[in-house]
C-alpha cells in the first residue's frame, strides 16, 4: 500500500510545515483550531502519555458529548449533555435532556462554571447514529471576549467568559437527514457568528455576536445532509469567502451578506460528515463512503466545476476532516484507521498505511510540530511521525472505556482531549 516515491517527496515536509504553520499556539479558538486548520506551531507538546505518564490533570464531565474543546487564554470551553441518552442503555426521559456549557481551568482542570441550557422540545429520539455522538457534538467557538455555542434546536447561544448569558437564538426545529441530529460547529466572523443549521433549517444564518439578531440566512434546500463547518478562504480576488461541503458540492458564499457565489463538484455522497480546509484561494475536501477528493480554486461565478476544479480524486474518508500540512493532504479513514497523504498541487497519492489496530475514527487528526495525532474512539491516540515515512512513534491510551469521538485542542506544551466521560489534558511533566 506504500507509494515510495511518495516518501522521498515527504523529505522536505518538516520544514513546509514549520514555515506554513499559521495557528497561534496560544488560543484554540475554534472546532480545529484557526480557521479550521488543524495546524498548530505548539512546542513541548508530548508525544507519549498514560494515566500514569504526562497526564497533568482528568476532570470527570457531568454528561458525554462529541464536541471539542477550546483554549482561550488561561480557560478550556466545552460542552456536554445530562438527563437523557447518556448511555446505550435505556434513554430515559427526553424531557429531562439538557446541554452544557463548561468552563475549566487550564492550569489545574478546576471547573469554574457549569450553565445547563433545557434543549427545547421535541427533540430527535436517541437511536440511530445519534447514539454514536449524542447531543453535544458541535464545538463551540469565541472572539476572546465571549463563547458560542450551537445547541441544535435550542439555537445558538452567546455567553461572557465568567458564564452569564448574553443571548439565545433560534435557528430552526427541523430535524437532521435520518435523524441523526446537529453536528456542524459555529465560526466567528467579524461581528457575526455563522452556524450551517442543514438539520434544523436547511440554512446558513449568521447573527450579530453582540445581540444574537439575525444577520442573514441563507437557504438551500441541497444542504440538507451536510454537518460540515463553514470556512473561509482567501479568494484570489482578494475576497474573503464562506466555503462549506454540501451533498456532492462544494458552494461559496460571501459571509457579509450570505449570498451565494458559486458551487463546483465536491463529495460524492449525500451525507456530509468532514469540513473543507483551505490556503492560498485553493479548498480541498476529502470523504464520502465510497471516497472522493477534490480541489477547487475559489474566486469563481455560478457553476465552476468545469473552470476551477484543479484535481478530483477517489480516497474514502468519511467521518474525519482532512489536514493540509504543507503541500501534502493528510486524511485518516473513518473505517480501519487508514492514513493517506496526498499531493496537494495535483492529487497525486503519495502514500496510504494503515494504522494498526486503530478501529474507528471519529476525531480529525492535528498536526503539531511536524508529528499527525490521530484521536481513535476506543483504541487510543496514534502519533505519527511525518518525516521520510509513515513511523508511528507512539500507541497511548488513558484508563478510559468510553469513546473519544472529539478532535484535540492545541497549545503550547499541552495537548487537551475528551471522552464521554472526562476531559484531559496531557502535559511533558519534566517541563514544570
Amino acid at each position: 500500500m506504500t507509494n515510495r516515491t511518495g516518501f522521498v517527496r515527504w523529505l522536505s515536509v518538516l520544514g513546509i510545515l514549520t514555515a506554513f504553520s499559521s495557528a497561534n499556539a496560544a488560543d484554540w479558538s475554534r472546532f480545529r483550531g484557526p480557521n479550521g486548520s488543524a495546524v498548530s506551531d505548539a512546542r513541548g507538546v508530548p508525544t507519549e502519555w498514560s494515566t500514569s505518564t504526562n497526564l497533568a490533570w482528568k476532570t470527570p464531565l457531568p454528561g458525554p458529548g462529541s464536541s471539542s474543546p477550546i483554549i482561550v487564554g488561561d480557560r478550556v470551553f466545552v460542552t456536554c449533555y445530562s438527563g437523557y441518552g447518556t448511555s446505550r442503555g435505556a434513554a430515559g426521559d427526553i424531557k429531562q435532556l439538557q446541554r452544557h456549557l463548561i468552563c475549566v481551568s487550564l492550569k489545574d482542570g478546576l471547573i469554574l462554571w457549569d450553565k445547563a441550557v433545557a434543549a427545547k422540545q421535541p427533540e430527535d429520539s436517541f437511536n440511530g447514529y445519534l447514539r454514536d455522538h449524542g447531543y453535544a457534538t458541535s464545538t463551540p467557538t469565541s472572539d476572546g471576549e465571549s463563547v458560542f455555542v450551537f445547541f441544535g434546536k435550542s439555537g445558538v447561544l452567546a455567553f461572557d467568559l465568567d458564564g452569564k448569558q448574553l443571548w439565545q437564538s433560534p435557528v430552526g426545529s427541523g430535524s437532521g437527514k435520518n435523524g441523526w441530529g446537529s453536528g456542524s460547529s459555529p465560526i466567528v466572523y467579524r461581528g457575526t457568528v455563522i452556524v450551517n443549521a442543514s438539520a434544523e433549517a436547511k440554512s446558513l444564518i449568521a447573527f450579530d455576536k453582540k445581540t444574537g439578531k439575525e444577520a442573514w440566512r441563507s437557504n438551500a434546500d441541497n444542504i440538507h445532509g451536510s454537518w460540515a463547518t463553514p470556512v473561509l478562504v482567501d479568494a484570489p480576488n482578494g475576497k474573503t469567502e464562506l466555503v462549506v461541503s454540501a451533498p456532492y458540492e462544494l458552494w461559496g458564499f460571501d459571509p457579509d451578506n450570505g449570498d451565494f457565489l458559486w458551487f463546483g463538484e465536491g463529495v460524492q455522497d449525500d451525507t456530509i460528515c468532514g469540513s473543507v480546509v483551505a490556503r492560498d484561494g485553493i479548498v480541498y475536501a476529502v470523504g464520502g463512503r465510497s471516497g472522493s477528493a477534490v480541489a477547487v480554486k475559489a474566486g469563481g461565478r455560478d457553476d465552476v466545476s468545469k473552470s476551477h476544479v484543479i484535481w478530483k480524486k477517489s480516497l474514502r474518508s468519511y467521518v474525519p476532516s482532512p489536514v493540509l500540512a504543507g503541500d501534502h493532504v493528510l486524511s485518516v479513514n473513518n473505517d480501519g484507521g487508514i492514513f493517506s497523504c496526498l499531493d496537494a498541487k495535483t492529487g497525486e497519492q503519495l502514500f496510504q498505511q494503515r494504522l494498526n489496530s486503530a478501529g474507528s475514527v471519529y476525531a480529525s487528526p492535528v498536526v503539531v510540530d511536524g508529528k499527525a495525532y490521530v484521536v481513535t474512539r476506543r483504541s487510543g491516540t496514534f502519533v505519527v511521525n511525518l518525516s521520510d515515512k509513515v513511523e508511528v512513534i507512539a500507541e497511548n491510551k488513558l484508563d478510559d472505556d468510553t469513546d473519544f469521538n472529539a478532535s484535540p485542542a492545541v497549545t503550547d506544551g499541552k495537548l487537551l482531549l475528551r471522552s464521554n466521560r472526562a476531559l484531559y489534558c496531557i502535559s511533558n511533566k519534566s517541563q514544570k
